[in-house]
């Protein structure tokens, strides 16, 4: 079984260190952790260190470095523009892209988005929305947590487009297989996705700098259709070899 994966920001230095804070109590009181058994820590941004568990201190552990590395950045960096779900959806679409290798998710307010992100509400969304990539990015042992960008609309996505090396938008009425679309090797890969009521022939228009492309004949949810984007794409971007 892969050792338990904690978030330390930032990564102590040093062969004997202590996991305390909030992760370190989570790792010693709920998950009962104990002597002799192995961790990983890493600060999310690449870093990550394997220890053992030598001593339980009343507000976490105290561990032997037994070995550190570091991951580069993925290239491409995949970029998901999502557009917002109703209820929970969003935190589950959040949490599969995480598991699937996202680096970056933009959240879209598209015209037929039935959730409105507006004041401390959406203040509240965001910071939730980013809890759960941190929680997601744990549970997959990931050295990265995905940033999880400030809200924007579809001017604010159609600009980002204008950066991207390649970018394509998910519509179940496009006649572009996905299979067919080539992504790029490097730089910044983005896919749309859009709301459950659709993408909008204006915003389409808009986001001309993305290929549309039908991912399969079943129509998905917004919340998942991004997570079988990417698990179609991570083969072909190198990343589950």
């Amino acid at each position: 079984m892969t050792p338990p994966f904690f978030l330390l920001d930032p990564l102590p230095e040093g062969d004997a260190i202590v996991l305390d804070g909030a992760e370190g109590r989570h790792a010693a009181t709920v998950m009962r952790i104990r002597v002799g058994e192995t961790v990983l820590a890493g600060d999310g941004q690449g870093s990550v260190l394997e220890g053992t568990v030598v001593a339980i201190r009343p507000r976490g552990l105290e561990l032997a470095v037994s070995g550190r590395r570091t991951e580069l950045r993925a290239d491409p960096r995949v970029v998901v523009v999502q557009a917002l779900p109703k209820g929970d959806r969003g935190e589950l679409a959040v949490e599969l892209l995480t598991e699937l290798g996202v680096d970056e998710i933009l959240p879209w307010r598209a015209a037929r988005c039935v959730t409105v992100w507006t004041g401390t509400r959406g203040d509240r969304a965001v910071a939730k929305w980013r809890r759960t990539a941190r929680e997601a990015a744990k549970q997959s042992r990931r050295a990265w947590v995905p940033t999880v960008s400030e809200p924007t609309d579809t001017e604010g996505v159609a600009a980002r487009l204008t950066g991207a090396s390649s970018a394509l938008v998910l519509h179940e009425q496009a006649t572009n297989r996905f299979g067919d679309f080539t992504p790029s090797t490097s730089g910044e890969l983005v896919v749309v996705v859009g709301p459950e009521g659709g993408i909008t022939d204006s915003e389409l228009a808009l986001l001309e700098g993305a290929t549309p492309v039908r991912l399969g004949q079943p129509v998905l949810r917004t919340s998942t259709a991004g997570a079988a984007a990417l698990a179609a794409l991570a083969p072909r971007l190198g990343r589950w070899n």
